[in-house]
């Protein structure tokens, strides 16, 4: 323990409200009744759920409530929303000590949340109990210390979340730089020429139906739909792989002008394949852009609009998880514009790209020292 600094129980200088247990069915989805919090909508601080119910007061949450989740995942946030309703299985925690500053709780809780929840056993779902929280062990520097403390995290938290701001804004741009050039690809606005995305792809196709034979020595990687993350294949820890034997029976002959695109589960996903080593599974297509008619850049940023989206959403499966079938993708007409056009278009977008990319090289090294700093307080 540091010099100066006091261990109690969270117990001692906070207070827990734990959730009311709203009958769901009286839960609905009309807007002019009570918001109510559920577990889900802790850390994304908005809710889709109402109340149609009586409700005591004292279960009413307010803007800057700091609220802990107490099945799954053990999280606390600060609540962003509207006033609403407290439901079962979420506590607002309220400091109830001169001696704690508010925002300090906040930033010790994270760690001493993810330590429980990782010595906590579990068959489905793991659950946090009030007396557990409470016993929690809180550290209680002096308040210039604390408030030092508070100001740097604060600080390093705020300088991450504007960079992360300046990447939507990017993002924004890179958008409108699409519409502002080749308008909208529904209406078609400018007239340009029309046809099938079949048409104007070399091949169309999906990856493998069935399960490939993994190895924990493979240096393939089995690539998904959710491995499309912002026009990259990501590569996680959960990501299984096969050696080369296995990976030749699965492998597509795609090229720098593929673009892989998600059509199972969450739709609309898209990467532009870089020549990495991959077999590709069936929630993932793949196009081979005919270089032609179109541009990669400009075929990847036509996929993401909001247009094309809807397509996918409005001609997939009503099935739980929705499916795009690849005749559907084949149909797709999209609109032709100049090729000299397309390749201005790609031009401005690199420059954007290498913009964001140095911000997200900023945020890396910001996360890092914040991170850093939290082990240093905390761990």
């Amino acid at each position: 323990m540091k010099q100066g600094w006091e261990i109690k129980k969270l117990g001692e200088v906070c207070e827990v409200l734990n959730g009311y247990a709203f009958d769901s069915n009286l839960f609905t989805d009309d807007n002019t009744c009570a918001p109510i919090i559920r577990i889900r909508d802790i850390k994304r601080g908005y809710t889709e759920t109402f109340y149609k119910g009586e409700y005591s007061q004292e279960y009413i949450i307010n803007k800057g409530d700091y609220l802990i989740g107490m099945d799954g995942e053990f999280n606390i946030a600060e609540w962003q929303g509207k006033d609403s309703l407290l439901n079962q299985r979420v506590c607002k925690l309220s400091v109830a000590s001169p001696e704690l500053l508010e925002r300090f709780v906040l930033w010790f809780m994270p760690n001493a949340l993810k330590k429980i929840e990782d010595e906590t056993p579990f068959v489905t779902v793991k659950h946090l109990s009030s007396k557990k929280l409470l016993n929690i062990p809180i550290p209680v520097p002096p308040l210039p210390v604390q408030e030092q403390i508070v100001s740097e995290l604060d600080l390093l938290s705020g300088i991450i979340e504007k960079k992360r701001e300046q990447l939507k804004e990017l993002d924004a741009l890179a958008q409108s730089i699409f519409y502002d050039m080749f308008g909208d690809p529904i209406t078609n606005e400018k007239g340009w020429e029309v046809k099938k995305l079949g048409e104007v792809c070399d091949k169309i196709g999906d990856g493998l139906h069935g399960t490939p034979t993994y190895d924990e020595n493979g240096e393939i990687a089995f690539i998904n739909g959710n491995n499309l993350i912002d026009g990259k294949i990501l590569i996680t820890d959960r990501t299984l792989f096969v050696n080369e034997l296995e990976a030749q029976r699965y492998r597509i002959d795609m090229n720098t002008n593929t673009i892989l695109l998600s059509i199972n589960g969450t739709l609309g996903r898209t990467a532009i394949y870089r020549n990495e080593n991959i077999i590709l599974g069936k929630s993932a297509c793949y196009c081979n852009i005919n270089d032609k008619f179109l541009t990669t850049k400009y075929v990847e940023y036509l996929m993401n609009s909001l247009q094309f989206k809807m397509f996918l959403e409005d001609n997939s499966s009503k099935s739980t998880i929705k499916n795009v079938g690849l005749k559907i993708i084949r149909n797709y007409e999209i609109i032709l514009p100049p090729l000299p056009l397309q390749h201005q278009f790609a031009t401005k977008i690199e420059a954007i790209e290498k913009q964001k990319e140095l911000i997200k090289q900023s945020i890396s090294e910001t996360e890092t020292l914040f991170n850093a700093r939290m082990q240093h307080y905390f761990g």
